[in-house]
């Protein structure tokens, strides 16, 4: 079976159904990642993190808080958050 078959067919499955798939296929995921060696786990991490780079470039929704950057943030003193705590607890 292709991965496009095995997409497809997911879309036929009920949600608890997919859940149940991924959740096994992260755990083969994970069985697979021990018997890697560490040059064969870096060299999994290094594609992932370039993979990781072109989401971000492409995914307006992944950057949408930089949108925030340069924008001043409170800078809370001791007291301050110790106000807040206090009105936590009532």
């Amino acid at each position: 079976m292709t991965k496009t078959e095995i997409l497809q067919a997911l879309k036929q499955l009920s949600n608890s159904e997919r859940l149940t798939i991924a959740t096994v296929a992260l755990q083969m995921a994970r069985e697979d990642w021990k018997t890697l060696t560490p040059a064969e786990k870096e060299q999994q991490l290094a594609i992932s993190a370039q993979l990781a780079v072109l989401d971000y470039l492409e995914d307006e929704e992944l950057t949408a808080f930089t949108a925030l950057d340069g924008e001043d943030f409170y800078d809370y003193t001791d007291e301050d958050l110790a106000n807040l705590d206090s009105h936590a607890k009532k």
